[in-house]
């Protein structure tokens, strides 16, 4: 019986990466998506990709803060159904503060892991780039030079230059 040699690495990427640019492209073409695109908070956060990633990441990481307090006000509303009338609004008070709370400090997290994230993107693009640039003799100085035109013409583009 002879072993079956595994499947290339470079085969598989190629593969991953021809599915993962037909669930891109599926997902760019859904008509809710395109109607989205083509509204004025759309076309926003497009022009702004780092507010949408730090939009993207508090909703995600609110959910469950939110949900937990719109169960606390469904079961304090149903003991006020019971006559603790009083209770329910410091219950409610208490948590909207709570909630308040961890919020903020979910808008502060969300806006850093968006730096953390845009900042590790250009790092790897840059990198990447360096890397696997075609005919291109590998020195040190063509790289951070590379690096760094790269990101003033991502800041001209922010600006709008």
């Amino acid at each position: 019986m002879a072993k079956e040699e595994p499947p290339s690495v470079s085969r598989d990427l190629q593969e991953l990466q021809r599915k993962l640019g037909l669930l891109l492209e599926s997902f760019q073409n859904n008509s809710k998506v395109v109607a989205f695109m083509k509204s004025p908070v759309g076309r926003f956060l497009d022009r702004h990709p780092f507010l949408a990633l730090t939009v993207l990441m508090f909703a995600t990481m609110s959910a469950i803060p939110v949900g937990f307090f719109l169960l606390i006000v469904v079961l304090t509303s149903l003991g006020a159904l019971m006559g603790a009338i009083l209770l329910e609004g410091l219950v409610i008070s208490v948590c909207g503060l709570s909630l308040l709370c961890v919020l903020c400090g979910l808008g502060f997290l969300s806006l850093a892991l968006s730096g953390i994230a845009m900042m590790s993107y250009v790092v790897v693009s840059c990198l990447m780039s360096y890397w696997f640039a075609p005919s291109r003799p590998p020195t040190q100085q063509n790289a951070s030079v590379d690096c760094q035109l790269a990101m003033k013409l991502r800041e001209s583009e922010r600006l709008g230059l």
